[in-house]
């Protein structure tokens, strides 16, 4: 369906983008309902909001005229709750509107206020900012307000999860009050509904498509790791599904910066966000990934709110979310403007349980799988290699070079020219990591059973080559053995520390998982701890300090008074 009737600077701004037809929510502000009613809208992030709010406001902007008069008191107000969107919403609306002469300010923290003001003194007919700017502009009487003929909140959610309430009444309340008010939210809990009851008149309810559908331009996959592999599985899940860019999310700076780091040290041109840093050092790391210089951004939930990156592909969540709003903000970085994307959850065994309640809340169905293995990122790498040499292959040749291919051939035979070529295309390729299988069968009912206390049957028994003669002690055998052989604390029983060896017992269901991962090499420091099948155990042996169950604290014993 094409664009209903729009004003001619408009509809040719849209022409020139190439945009044929109107997104689903933009077809539903355009609706012939909707003319000079205020808008309460919900829908999925990356359909298209930015443009649909701007085609909404267009003809009270610009009224029968069909272009936008001289710039002077704003006549639209856009509030955003981050810079980062502020900054795109401004760039949206700028091509949209700058064959109308339409001129658009930001006004955002961190950024010089003086500059702000000036630019607001020589005119504008549309300002986008973040709350707490505005209203300071609003205070000072920088921003007049009188002539404002709409007002945009733009994921209003957002603003309210971020404690803008206040900021955004105040805002409210000095605008004009024959003014047009366009909500515009992801979903809309009580806080955005008592906004709409109080500060809209008679507003129109637009959920544009079915606001509780999977988004279909997002395929879901839930990834089964080892729960100490999560930096090697965002390594194998990045050079698998080789998106344009991507974005990695993680719940802490503390963990974007280790991530990241190793990231960089592994050979991927990534950065980072974390609200620790600087606005001066957000807008480079934005930048770089916009004109392509980095591929992967490291980031925060708060620091990575509103960004929208061109031709973003990918996005892994490192750390599970803690709720389904949140999987929803990160996985529609992707998938938008019709574009496809890949949400990549990195779902540890020991925590499949949550990653299916998580996802059931969210009302997404994922793949279950395992995490890219070495083996199938490298046969990866060989198909794209081999299209790329093919390709270079041919090219027509440049002068010249016809005559130095003769005398490599002269010298070299073709094989090894053409291995030769192949180590020169791998070479800039960051090296897969070897994972543990992990299987993507759900745990048996056994696995909940030891959850919730109940041992269950016996165990499998094991030993390594390490006794009292190495200093052999529960308190760091434990952690160790979950580490090698991919165990959880709950799936290892008895441990018997012996002279020159020491027997610990498994978790039937966690036997052959832990005799894989535990056959591997594992850390070279520990390359000289050996763990192989044993027979049953030699006595009954008490369970370690950590395995035993929880009972009142040991009092001193006591000593006589001494001066």
């Amino acid at each position: 369906m094409p664009f209903p009737s729009l004003p001619a600077p408009l509809q040719a701004a849209l022409d020139e983008r190439g945009y044929a037809e109107p997104t689903p929510v933009q077809a539903a502000v355009l609706e012939p309902e909707t003319e000079g009613r205020d808008l309460l809208v919900s829908a999925q992030t990356g359909s298209g909001k930015t443009v649909a709010y701007g085609l909404a406001m267009a003809h009270l902007l610009m009224g029968e005229a069909g272009r936008l008069p001289p710039p002077g008191g704003p006549l639209a107000l856009v509030v955003a709750p981050t810079r980062e969107l502020a900054l795109q919403v401004q760039s949206e609306l700028a091509w949209l509107y700058a064959k109308a002469g339409g001129r658009v300010v930001t006004c955002v923290g961190g950024t010089d206020p003086i500059a702000e003001r000036r630019a607001l003194e020589r005119g504008a007919h549309l300002v986008v900012g973040t709350p707490g700017r505005l209203r300071d502009h609003l205070e000072r009487g920088n921003l007049r307000p009188q002539a404002l003929r709409a007002v945009v909140l733009d994921e209003a959610d957002e603003m309210l999860d971020l404690g803008f309430r206040e900021e955004l009444e105040a805002i409210l309340e000095t605008t004009p009050a024959d003014r047009r008010t366009f909500l515009f939210s992801a979903t809309v809990p009580a806080g955005i509904a008592a906004i709409a009851r109080t500060y809209q008149k008679d507003a129109l309810r637009i959920a544009a498509g079915d606001a509780g559908a999977q988004h279909g331009d997002i395929e879901y996959r839930a990834l089964l790791i080892a729960p100490h592999e999560i930096e090697r599985a965002v390594v194998n899940s990045l050079r698998f599904f080789e998106a344009r860019s991507a974005m990695v999310f993680c719940r802490t700076r503390a963990t974007v910066t280790r991530l990241h780091g190793n990231l960089a040290e592994r050979g991927f041109a990534a950065v980072a966000l974390s609200g620790e840093l600087s606005q001066a050092e957000r807008n480079r790391a934005m930048q770089s990934l916009r004109d392509g210089r980095a591929r992967v951004c490291v980031a925060t939930d708060v620091a990575a709110r509103g960004i929208d990156l061109p031709d973003l592909g990918l996005v892994i969540h490192a750390e599970l979310p803690n709720d389904p709003e949140t999987l929803l903000h990160r996985s529609g970085r992707t998938g938008r403007a019709g574009r496809k994307g890949i949400s990549a959850l990195l779902v540890p065994h020991n925590r499949r349980r949550a990653a299916e309640r998580l996802l059931q809340a969210a009302r997404v169905q994922a793949a279950w799988g395992p995490a890219p293995s070495a083996e199938a990122i490298r046969e990866k790498d060989d198909a794209r290699i081999l299209a790329q040499a093919t390709e270079l292959a041919g090219e027509e040749p440049v002068d010249g070079d016809l005559a130095l291919a003769r005398q490599l051939l002269a010298a070299q035979s073709p094989e090894a020219l053409a291995a030769a070529l192949m180590r020169t295309l791998r070479a800039p390729l960051p090296a897969p990591e070897d994972l543990a299988e992990i299987s993507d069968r759900p745990p048996p009912r056994q696995h909940i059973q030891a959850e919730r206390g109940d041992p269950g049957a016996a165990g499998s028994w094991f030993k390594m080559n390490l006794g009292r003669n190495g200093n052999a002690d529960p308190r760091w055998v434990l952690p160790f053995l979950c580490r090698r052989g991919n165990v959880t604390r709950q799936e290892i029983g008895r441990i018997q520390v012996q002279e020159r060896e020491t027997r610990f017992e498994v978790a039937p269901w966690a036997a052959d998982r832990f005799a894989a991962a535990a056959g591997r090499p594992g850390d070279p420091k520990d390359a000289h701890i050996r763990i192989m099948p044993s027979e049953a155990p030699l006595a009954d042996t008490p369970r370690p300090r950590s395995a035993r169950p929880p009972g009142p604290p040991r009092r001193p014993a006591a000593r006589p008074y001494e001066k």
